[in-house]
């Protein structure tokens, strides 16, 4: 059961992180019905500069209340999963560590082993159960 669920959390994740924020944000818009011009209208955006964000060619402000003001006229959910996936996005587009990682020392210490991780650099043995026994106090 617990396997599973894991695995089908993993899915969604994985459909999500392969996409880019104006790739998130493109499909956010079109599955709520809107065409850009209608959208922008609606909520007074400016179309070129949504466009521009949609097509990865400008990137998203890390505002707080720029990408809530987004975030709900796209109808995502405060404090769900999908809110916080939309903040990440915008953080990854800029290049920059979300606030809500940088204030917590404990995730802080880990981002190292995560770099080498993606970087493909092998982790020991010991490093990993040092990574995991972080995670999991």
């Amino acid at each position: 059961m617990c396997c599973s669920n894991l695995t089908t959390d993993m899915k969604k994740n994985q459909d999500t992180s392969a996409l880019t924020f104006g790739e998130f944000f493109r499909r956010k818009r079109i599955n709520l019905g809107f065409t850009l011009r209608s959208f922008c209208e609606r909520y007074s955006y400016d179309p070129g500069n949504i466009s521009r964000m949609e097509r990865n060619i400008l990137s998203p402000s890390i505002d707080s209340e720029k990408l809530a003001g987004y975030a709900t006229a796209l109808k995502i959910p405060r404090d769900s999963e999908e809110w916080t996936t939309f903040f990440d996005l915008a953080h990854a587009a800029k290049g920059r560590i979300p606030e809500d990682i940088q204030n917590n020392p404990k995730l802080l210490s880990v981002l190292p082993l995560f770099f080498r991780t993606a970087r493909g650099e092998k982790l020991s043995k010991d490093k990993i159960k040092q990574l995991v026994a972080q995670l999991n106090t």
